[in-house]
C-alpha cells in the first residue's frame, strides 16, 4: 500500500474542513458576524461581504476536500486568506490579531502548494482526467 497516495487528499481535508465551519458558523451567527464585517476595513457593504465569505467558505471547503477543480478553488482560497489577512487581523498590537494575520499567511502558503501540485489520486479531478483521457483506440468516422 502506498500510503504517500493519500497524503494529498489528508491535506485537503484538513484544508477544507475548516473552512467549512467557519462558513457553518458565520450562518449561526448572522447578526454578530455582520457587526465585525462592518467594523472592519472591508470596502463592501457587510451583507455582500457575509454573503461572499460564507459561499467560499462553504463552497470552496466542499470543493478542495472533493478535489474538484482543485486548483482553481485553492486560488480563489488563497487571495481569501490574504484579503482576511489585511482587512480583519493587522491590529499588530494585539497578539492575536498578529497571530491570525500569520496563520492566514501560512494557509495561503498551503493553498499554493495545492494550486501547483494539484489534487492528486484520490480526487474529482483525478478521476474526471481519466474519464477524458483518449482511449488509444482509433477514432471511428462519422
Amino acid at each position: 500500500m502506498n500510503v504517500a497516495r493519500y497524503l494529498p487528499f489528508v491535506g485537503r481535508l484538513l484544508i477544507g474542513l475548516p473552512f467549512m465551519v467557519s462558513g457553518l458558523s458565520k450562518l449561526a451567527a448572522y447578526g454578530p458576524t455582520i457587526g465585525f464585517i462592518a467594523s472592519s476595513r472591508l470596502p463592501l457593504p457587510a451583507p455582500l461581504a457575509y454573503a461572499g465569505a460564507v459561499a467560499v467558505e462553504i463552497g470552496c471547503g466542499l470543493l478542495i476536500i472533493a478535489g474538484y477543480q482543485t486548483r482553481i478553488v485553492a486560488v480563489i482560497l488563497a487571495f481569501f486568506c490574504l484579503a482576511t489577512a489585511a482587512f480583519f487581523h493587522t491590529a499588530f498590537a494585539d497578539p492575536n490579531q498578529t497571530f491570525h494575520f500569520i496563520k492566514n499567511l501560512i494557509m495561503t502558503g498551503g493553498l499554493l502548494q495545492v494550486a501547483a501540485h494539484g489534487a492528486g489520486a484520490l480526487s474529482m479531478d483525478n478521476r474526471l482526467s481519466k474519464s477524458r483521457a483518449p482511449s488509444g483506440g482509433a477514432a471511428r468516422g462519422g
